[in-house]
């Protein structure tokens, strides 16, 4: 991969794709998911500071669709000087194995301006779900197969790949319900129209002490900083199981060095800032800057990485 450098733009609030095309002042974070999911609550976390330290107004724009290949297409086709980013995530590098059909290169189209840092993954599931731990979950679906549900925010979203990823190892047929948002999601599963839903730690901490959801296992190899009491999801039932998922901004693949590298230095200042480190920290973020360099090695390992989670899981989007 080439060697690259990113300018990073203020975040505002606006859906008007003009003002940011034609005023330099403006940039552009797309979020490709819908309001309240992981990625928009990290953008907008972040959206003032960053905004002060690149001197310039930075618009949240979402645009859901498709596991969100939609807003990330809409990124890969857009001018490399437009000041227009997409907040990544691990369904970026998914995406490139789940779908059959892609109207943009994850690798190719795209250049790392800033990685932010790493969340782990909780499953969480419906009190009436007669199960408190994995074992006792992959029981339970087994006993009736196709008659559980899960939900998720979309296809070829890391929440739904990780429970796929799941479904196969354990072997078992549970019905996905995709929706266009973690938060929706998480709603199904407190309403009981859904049984579970494996989210990043952004969405699942508010949840920690609340009685109409149980946290039953994190995704990551150790237990969790942020969730001490609840076990790993290998620890619990289901050995060899673990996902979690980077957040960054990449940009078109053209893009000019000089504003990889502003943008890369201004997301490593942001990231010793006490506010900021403060906010990911509630929202179970481990913060990392990365130069554009390390974040590009990153992806291409992740890459890969996803591509054995996709082929494991069986899941498939012609």
């Amino acid at each position: 991969m080439q060697r690259r450098t990113f300018v990073i733009a203020p975040l505002a609030f606006s859906s008007a794709m003009s003002f940011a095309q034609t005023n330099p002042k403006v940039a552009r974070i797309v979020v490709p998911f819908a309001p309240g999911g992981v990625q928009d609550l990290l953008a907008r976390a972040l959206s003032a500071e960053l905004g002060l330290a690149l001197g310039q107004t930075v618009i949240v724009d979402n645009k859901p669709g498709a596991g969100g290949t939609v807003g990330t297409g809409f990124v890969a086709k857009s001018a490399p000087d437009s000041g227009t980013m997409v907040l990544a995530a691990a369904s970026h590098n998914i995406a490139g194995s789940l779908y059959t059909k892609l109207a943009y290169d994850p690798q190719k189209d795209f250049v790392p301006l800033a990685h932010i840092g790493t969340a782990d993954y909780v499953l969480m599931v419906h009190p009436d779900v007669p199960a408190k731990t994995a074992a006792e979950y992959i029981r339970h679906a087994k006993a009736n197969p196709g008659k559980m549900n899960y939900a998720t925010a979309g296809i070829g979203s890391a929440t739904h790949l990780s429970m796929a990823y799941f479904n196969g190892l354990a072997g078992i047929d549970v019905v996905h319900v995709p929706l266009k948002a973690t938060g929706e999601a998480i709603n199904e599963v407190i309403s009981g129209r859904a049984q579970a839903v494996i989210a990043a730690s952004i969405g699942a901490l508010a949840f920690a002490k609340d009685s109409r959801i149980r946290l039953m296992g994190v995704t990551s190899p150790k237990r969790s900083r942020y969730l001490p009491d609840v076990p790993t999801i290998a620890e619990s039932g289901l050995p060899g199981y673990q996902f979690d998922s980077w957040f960054g901004l990449l940009g078109p693949t053209a893009t000019p060095v000089a504003e990889v590298n502003r943008i890369n230095a201004a997301m490593a200042t942001l990231l010793k800032d006490p506010v900021v480190l403060a906010r990911l920290d509630k929202q179970g973020i481990e913060p990392q800057a990365l130069s554009n360099i390390d974040f590009a090695k990153l992806l291409a390992i992740d890459y890969e990485r996803m591509a054995k989670v996709v082929k494991a899981s069986g899941a498939k989007v012609e």
